[in-house]
């Protein structure tokens, strides 16, 4: 079977030069905020084009550092699309905001810009004041940040860019996370830039809002041992940046890689598949290749009885799941959201897959029996 993410190869793929930066972390005797965390936190900023990278313990505490250093907690709204990841909506609460859920553009399953423009312009009585969008980069896929970030100024808004899925993805050139007023990272091990266990990291331009963000992941503290304010305890180990530090330099490749695959397999596409769309102007990276179908779950078993595995991201939308159904308020029912999960499906997709297995994947989608 052909795994839809295999994060051990991307352990064996570069076992010598991991196993060397976790030797060297363990040596130093130094295992919390040292410098495999600093050194890390400067070349990420490198990479990304910002001055300042603050790591932290995932993807789901990057977001809510990023709002609690903007100053959005309780009695704020944020708006944000439902079809994304649960963690998106989490740390939204987590960070003591009330989240507002929007619809999706049906292309490219981003945030729709339309509707956004509407809630901004009027707001839904009986909740707090709109001030922050985090606006998720999905599946790799750049938002359509040509609308988005004039609307946000426009509005007097805090946008915040879910990069969790697009490290290294570009719009016009320019890095997604550097468009925004911060932009937060996962490094869960399926990650394009995944460590070998949790891990996440805000990046901002403005140094008093770093330094703030830096304090909040530690207990609140500018001075050792004693709180500013009430924070949290959310840092990157020594361990986990180390293997970052030995990954980053092949990210780019990596991206590229994904690319390559991604093309073959929308070379290979039937008609009644729709393969992702790209967005003018992007650089998708392909965290994941995510097609739709009529009749997806019985493609997904012809799939899986060809040797194929397959993913659904995301199978039930934020707002109809148990946790949440009742309780979020939606803008406009979501109805593309409600649409897409009905039909979307994952192929195999990492930079170590052989090009035996893109070929054995690309053979199994041509096969598949038509929609009916």
């Amino acid at each position: 079977m052909i795994p839809q993410a295999n994060p051990g190869a991307g352990y064996c793929a570069l076992k010598t030069e991991i196993d060397a930066a976790v030797a060297r972390a363990l040596s130093s005797g130094w295992y919390i905020l040292g410098n495999e965390l600093r050194s890390f936190e400067a070349e990420f900023a490198a990479w990304l084009g910002v001055p300042h990278v603050i790591g932290c313990g995932n993807g789901t505490d990057a977001i809510a550092l990023a709002l609690r250093g903007l100053g959005i907690g309780p009695r704020c709204t944020v708006v944000t699309v439902s079809h994304t990841a649960v963690a998106t909506v989490a740390a939204i609460e987590m960070a003591g905001a009330t989240p507002l859920l929007v619809d999706i553009d049906p292309v490219h399953y981003t945030l729709d810009p339309a509707a956004l423009e509407d809630v901004l312009r009027t707001p839904p009585p009986g909740l707090p004041p709109i001030r922050a969008v985090v606006v998720v980069h999905l599946y790799g896929q750049p938002a359509d940040l040509d609308r988005i970030v004039p609307i946000c100024r426009r509005h007097g808004v805090r946008l915040i860019e879910d990069c969790a899925q697009a490290h290294g993805a570009r719009l016009h050139g320019q890095r997604v996370g550097t468009f925004g007023d911060a932009a937060t990272f996962s490094f869960y091990p399926t990650k394009n830039l995944g460590a070998l266990g949790d891990g996440g990291a805000v990046a901002v331009r403005d140094a008093d809002l770093a330094a703030r963000i830096a304090a909040l992941r530690q207990y609140g503290w500018r001075q050792h041992y004693i709180s500013s304010e009430v924070g949290v305890n959310s840092r990157l180990d020594e361990i986990q940046a180390a293997i970052l530090r030995a990954k980053l330099p092949h990210l780019d490749a990596q991206n590229a890689r994904r690319q390559a695959i991604a093309a073959a397999y929308t070379a290979a596409m039937p008609a009644h598949l729709a393969a992702p769309a790209i967005r003018d102007g992007a650089s998708h990276v392909f965290h994941l290749y995510v097609l739709r179908a009529q009749g997806r779950d019985a493609l997904q078993a012809d799939l899986r009885g060809m040797g194929v595995g397959t993913g659904i991201h995301y199978p039930v939308p934020v707002h109809q799941q148990p946790a949440y159904k009742g309780r979020l308020r939606v803008w406009d029912g979501c109805r593309e959201t409600e649409r897409a999960s009905a039909g979307i499906l994952s192929l195999p997709l990492y930079p170590e897959l052989t090009d035996d297995e893109v070929q054995a994947v690309c053979d199994a989608v041509r096969r598949c029996a038509t929609p009916g």
